[in-house]
């Protein structure tokens, strides 16, 4: 055998030392792939923090962590099929390629995260070139050797690393950006490449051998030659699929993943007759043969997607699950896996030594394997979603287990590299029975469900459409479309008994769904993306709603009817009210001590940059902040502050702003600022997307900007306003300048930044200054005797109005809406008038000049009492 079973390799070491020069040239390449996976885990556990968290989790794990892996033991595997040492000149490149892949990676995840489509690019182009180098250097090394019986598996790695620098091309143009259509034509191509051939025909290779040896038995006879036989079919399919892919040839691809399928299926047939020979009976064994068992779902699901789906452009909506599968049932099991059984070996040490390192890696086995694989099941099913946080949960804690469990095996290693001179002789550890430690993986599991239901007990009976009645056998189909804050039809009515299916279609710009009572929904829907949903038998009447924050109070609701019939489903507009559907959320007490270490946001208001161009980046972003005392809420902002940054300018200054859509739904920029048509500039814009907006300051004034994404009330009241602040012409200096933004706080339940009735029924739970209630009565301004303060308002509402005031002040200037109210004239002094109060209707601003004449506390509030009431207060400390 190529590759022996541990019990032969590696007699004991010579002394009391560091490792041998082989173990440490493995422990550092294994390094990279746990320092990956690490990477991976932490990511998500923050992930709902995170843009692109997704995407990130899927390249942390196969991009970083299974690259490295295949640069890695594929060099290791070619050398021990072919039996060809590397010289020190081909380990030198294959240390350089592992750098660059690295570096490249490093790269692709930077400029992705960070919207630099050019550092994507780049790095995927260096991804790209180091794969293509070491399958040269693969192919390279078989020339000449021995070992022809498994130079075909090497033919696998050649044939993997040529393809990848092709999936890394598609990623590049990817990251460039490109029309809805092409880029569903390019995700499908990419995911091909890069899973099904890169990875895909390296795990196929290399089980080949490396199965019967996890196992300890011999290689079932043929298993080299169906393999070398299979290697042109599975890359004809891929290749196959991905040109049908990129042609808009949605059945010929299918065609393509179906030769794929029955290719690895036939791939298959020794590896189950070894383990029929030999069971599995390890962590290492059962995980890779689970793996592979994901490996056929996966396909399967995929296969059901594009036969499913019309259009190429709307595959990447769909992919969650089959990425899922493939990704965390298929490729991480196997990795993980192949890593607790290589590890030992490469480390060795000894007999005794590396017995002891695999009871270590392998710790735990059927506990680990039994999680991950029936909670990852449940995940993949229609669960509800809190069931579905739970065993993802599990998930994410089984698979974390093996890369630390594989960092203590090393440091063991090295502890006993130099506790001995030789490992002492010790019998094999006896083999522990697998049936505990499954019972307690479906044990946990089944914890995990109930725990998610009891967090929810409402979703069992809304999963209950039927409610026991008589099928009738029929389906009716309805077609429903998602337009102007509407669902036309508005409602469908059908027989009880019959099936209905919904078949929804967003016709908007904006992001919207269709979730039913039942816990039923399409999933979100991007602009001209059509989701299908089998509500099933139905019995009674059942209500749903676009669960977007505010669209069901705006008027997105649809209702199902049952009634007497012939079997044919009516449909019938749906109302068009304005009104608040369903309960508000309990009011939210903000009131109290902010904690200690609270940091307001500073209200000083810096002057005007230098120049006339200003260039500003506005990044929309979903992220947890303060809205009072013991209260977070996960706010829609630009560039994660609510209000959003000040730009501020003299008039005749231009502007140009890049609004970039990092959140999870459209969202759109409109400045008051600027005078010019919204239909382009104003627009909204998905996930991912960017547009830039240049205007000319005409006008002097505090300006608001906003998001102008239907319902605007929610996206405003979720935190995305802000203020442009246009110097008046002449404008004076003074000793002190501030800015408050006042807004209204609709909170909502859980981490729901607006709860739309609240809104729509004019209750607002606060009212607050620059976005926190009491902040700056906790952190006050200030200012000192006789200087001259100026203080900007600017009402974002986005209703209320506002009369603000300082309790023991009179403002001696006032501008309001582009126009002094109050000042002194060139050369005359000032006015002997003054004025208590500057009032604001919603979007509008101005600003009060005062000075304090002693040294005390002054507070200013909104005089429309019951908004002060409400938070909108705060102090000047004068000292």
């Amino acid at each position: 055998m190529p590759l022996e079973p541990p019990s032969r390799q590696h007699p004991p070491g010579p002394g009391a030392g560091a490792f041998s020069a082989r173990a440490a040239w493995h422990v550092r390449s294994f390094l990279p792939v746990v320092a990956w996976l690490g990477a991976a885990t932490a990511v998500s556990l923050v992930h709902r923090m995170l843009p692109d968290a997704r995407w990130l989790l899927v390249h942390l794990l196969l991009l970083g962590g299974v690259g490295n892996a295949i640069i890695t033991w594929s060099w290791h595997f070619t050398g021990a099929l072919v039996r060809s040492p590397a010289s020190p000149g081909q380990m030198r490149s294959q240390v350089l390629r592992q750098v660059g892949h690295n570096l490249g990676a490093v790269a692709v995840v930077a400029g992705v995260v960070g919207h630099r489509p050019a550092t994507a690019v780049a790095g995927a182009l260096v991804v790209g070139s180091v794969l293509a180098w070491h399958g040269l250097a693969l192919a390279a090394r078989t020339r000449g050797s021995l070992g022809g019986r498994f130079r075909r598996t090497v033919d696998h790695y050649v044939a993997a690393c040529l393809l990848l620098p092709v999936g890394a091309t598609l990623g590049a143009l990817l990251a460039a950006g490109r029309s809805a259509e092409w880029h569903g034509r390019l995700v499908l191509a990419h995911l091909t490449l890069n899973l099904l051939g890169f990875v895909g025909l390296t795990v196929l290779g290399t089980l080949v051998t490396l199965w019967p040896t996890m196992l300890r038995t011999r290689l079932e006879d043929g298993s080299e030659r169906t393999a070398a036989r299979l290697l042109p079919v599975l890359l004809g399919a891929v290749l196959v699929t991905v040109g049908a892919a990129l042609l808009g040839l949605r059945w010929v691809a299918v065609l393509g993943l179906l030769t794929y399928a029955a290719a690895a299926l036939t791939h298959a047939v020794p590896f189950a007759r070894t383990a029929l020979r030999r069971a599995p009976a390890d962590f290492a064994t059962w995980s890779v043969a689970a793996g592979s068992t994901w490996l056929l779902l996966g396909l399967g699901l995929l296969v059901g997607l594009l036969a499913a789906t019309p259009r190429l452009a709307h595959v990447p909506t769909r992919l969650d699950e089959v990425v899922t599968a493939l990704a965390v049932g298929w490729v991480a099991q196997v990795l993980l896996g192949a890593l607790a059984y290589l590890l030992p070996v490469m480390l060795g040490g000894g007999p005794a030594a590396v017995r002891r390192i695999t009871a270590i890696t392998q710790a735990q086995g059927a506990l680990r394997v039994t999680v991950t694989n029936l909670a990852l099941l449940v995940c993949l099913l229609p669960v509800p979603s809190w069931v579905r946080v739970a065993c993802s949960a599990l998930v994410l804690g089984a698979l974390a287990t093996a890369p630390a469990l594989d960092v203590r095996a090393v440091l063991v290693a090295r502890q006993l590299r130099r506790e001995a001179t030789a490992a002492p002789a010790s019998p094999a550890p006896p083999e522990r029975p697998w049936l505990p430690g499954t019972a307690a993986g479906c044990a946990l599991v089944a914890l995990a469900v109930a725990g998610g239901l009891a967090v929810d007990p409402t979703a069992l009976r809304r999963g209950d459409a039927g409610t026991g009645v008589t099928p009738t056998g029929r389906t009716v189909t309805v077609d429903v479309t998602a337009r102007g804050m509407r669902f036309t039809p508005g409602s469908a009515t059908v027989t009880p008994g019959d099936r209905l299916v919904l078949r929804v279609t967003n016709a908007d710009a904006d992001v919207h769904d269709l979730t039913l009572e039942t816990g039923q929904d399409t999933g979100r829907l991007g602009g001209g993306e059509t989701g299908v949903l089998d509500v099933g038998v139905v019995g009674r009447s059942i209500e749903g709603w676009c669960s977007v924050v505010g669209h069901r109070q705006m008027g997105m609701t649809f209702g199902i009817r049952t009634t007497g019939g012939d079997g044919q489903a009516s449909a019938t507009p749906g109302g068009h009210q304005h009104a608040a559907s369903g309960d508000a959320a309990p009011p939210v007490d903000l009131h109290g001590d902010l904690p200690a270490g609270f940091v307001a946001r500073d209200a000083t208001l810096p002057p005007a940059p230098t120049g006339t161009l200003h260039r500003v980046t506005l990044r929309a972003q979903e992220v947890e902040l303060p809205v009072g005392a013991d209260q977070t809420r996960r706010r829609w902002t630009f560039n994660g502050t609510a209000p959003g940054p000040t730009l501020r300018g003299h008039v005749g200054d231009r502007f140009e702003i890049t609004l970039v859509n990092d959140g999870s739904m459209g969202h759109s920029l409109d400045l008051h600022a600027g005078a010019l048509a919204p239909d382009q500039p104003m627009r909204t814009i998905r996930p991912g997307e960017s547009l830039v907006y240049r205007f000319t300051a005409t006008r002097a004034g505090i300006w608001v900007y906003h998001c102008s994404t239907h319902p605007m009330s929610v996206h405003i009241a979720a935190g995305m306003a802000g203020a442009v602040v246009i110097d008046p012409p002449g404008l004076p200096p003074v000793d002190r300048e501030y800015l408050l933004v006042q807004s209204e706080l609709y909170l909502g339940a859980g981490s729901a930044p607006v709860d739309g009735a609240k809104l729509a029924r004019g209750r607002p739970d606060g009212v607050t200054f620059n976005g926190v209630v009491g902040q700056y009565d906790a952190r006050p301004l200030t200012a000192r005797p006789g200087q001259r303060v100026r203080i900007w308002v600017l009402d974002v509402g986005p209703d209320d109005g506002t009369s603000f005031h300082v309790v023991g002040g009179q403002f001696d200037r006032v501008y309001k809406e582009g126009r002094w109210l109050l000042r002194a004239g060139p050369g005359e002094p000032d006015a002997p008038g003054g004025s208590q109060v500057l009032d604001l209707t919603a979007a509008q601003g101005g600003f009060v000049e005062l000075t304090f004449p002693e040294a005390g506390h002054y507070p200013f509030v909104d005089h429309q009492m019951s908004d002060a009431e409400r938070g909108a207060h705060g102090i000047v400390e004068v000292r």
